[in-house]
């Protein structure tokens, strides 16, 4: 197992009923900016839940972060922090508008003329403002970590950012919520999830017994209660599972002392910011081209994969390894996911060359857990998903 160092300082309440708790969480003599997307909010009930929490705190809210959080919309909102001196962001919503939330955290306090920068030349966040989450949407688990990424549009650029100042200080996980997602959100959840924990497994053995006994745990979750959450959000018990597992995925637990990959997740995002398609969906478009085209550095963990989630033990280890990808784009499918490129758009002749250009202009020379993916790897990866 590699050598390394874990904090994560964000406080989880988690269970029903617990937005109310909202009300303990932040000072009393803070000047909040209430954070959310397209309006959901205001006909589930979460909206009127937090307004009733927050009764006693000066709030100003903020609505209209989209999925894939823009820039210039985000720059409107650190407008209103800097004309209303706001001193604690609070962020209602899923993964979108809580990166979006971790950025104004940033650039809130962030001292450049430009706060692309902060993207663009991948700038670590010591300090940013603080803000709090509640959860309305599983999938991402930027609830209870430090990273981010923020889209804009006028340059197609998808674009990741985060640092040890940009934990939630809390954040609130009541799985009720589930009760209101639309199934397209809740596949996009379950996928994004499970990718999340494929990222930080799929690599090469290491020794790491337990962490990779907790990536198979979470994925074996996630496999057990897709169908039950798919069919009933209203089951409770499905959907604690299903938030908490999501949460897991992705707080910065399981990846320590392991080599990890995200290649997917950094072409994926290339492939949103040029067609707009759902990131959960992007990486479930890369997944079965990536593992197979670097069959030879995965194949003893994807074999380890296939016996311990899928209960693959026949065969070789090139038998199982197949298996197991084979059995991972059926999963996809399973959560109603197509899993090639020309099923999202008829406009994909050229994709792979505008990425292979972007990495390489970027100065990125390798992805992946061997960083040996050089851009025109990446090339011929994309051009199998086709």
């Amino acid at each position: 197992m590699n050598n390394f160092e874990f904090k994560n300082p964000t406080k989880i309440i988690f269970g029903k009923d617990t937005i109310k708790k909202l009300e303990n969480e932040i000072p009393n003599d803070a000047k909040v900016l209430l954070l959310y997307g397209g309006g959901s909010i205001k006909k589930n009930g979460i909206y009127d839940q937090v307004k009733i929490a927050l009764a006693n705190v000066d709030v100003i809210e903020f609505g209209g972060i989209p999925a894939n959080p823009e820039y210039a919309v985000l720059m409107e909102a650190l407008k209103v922090i800097k004309d209303e001196n706001i001193t604690y962001l609070l962020a209602v919503g899923g993964g979108s508008v809580i990166d979006g939330t971790k950025f104004l955290s940033a650039a809130a306090l962030f001292k450049g003329d430009t706060p692309w920068d902060i993207l663009s030349k991948n700038m670590k966040t010591e300090k940013g403002m603080p803000f709090g989450t509640v959860l309305t949407l599983p999938a991402t688990g930027s609830e209870m970590n430090s990273g981010s990424v923020i889209t804009r549009k006028e340059t197609k650029e998808k674009l990741a950012m985060g640092g040890p100042g940009l934990f939630p200080v809390f954040s609130i996980l009541d799985p009720q919520v589930v009760h209101s997602i639309p199934e397209r959100q809740l596949a996009n959840g379950l996928m994004d999830a499970f990718t999340h924990v494929l990222e930080q497994y799929m690599t090469y053995p290491i020794g790491a017994l337990l962490q990779d006994r907790f990536s198979e745990s979470i994925m074996q979750t996630v496999i057990e209660v897709a169908p039950k959450v798919l069919k009933d959000p209203t089951d409770y018990k499905a959907a604690s599972n299903f938030m908490w597992s999501c949460t897991m995925a992705l707080n910065g637990l399981i990846q320590k002392g392991v080599p990890t990959d995200w290649a997917v997740h950094a072409i994926g995002h290339e492939l949103t910011a040029l067609f707009r398609i759902d990131h959960a969906r992007t990486l479930a478009v890369i997944t079965p081209s990536h593992y197979k085209f670097n069959f030879e550095a995965k194949k003893e963990k994807l074999a380890q994969y296939a016996e311990r989630v899928w209960n693959i033990t026949e065969g070789s280890i090139d038998d199982k390894a197949y298996a197991a990808i084979e059995k991972t784009e059926a999963f996809f499918h399973e959560l109603g996911i197509d899993t090639k490129l020309s099923d999202y758009t008829k406009n994909y002749e050229g994709t792979a060359e505008t990425i292979s250009k972007r990495f390489t202009d970027r100065g990125w020379l390798g992805l992946g857990e061997h960083q040996s993916l050089s851009p025109d790897k990446v090339e011929k990866i994309i051009k199998m998903a086709y």
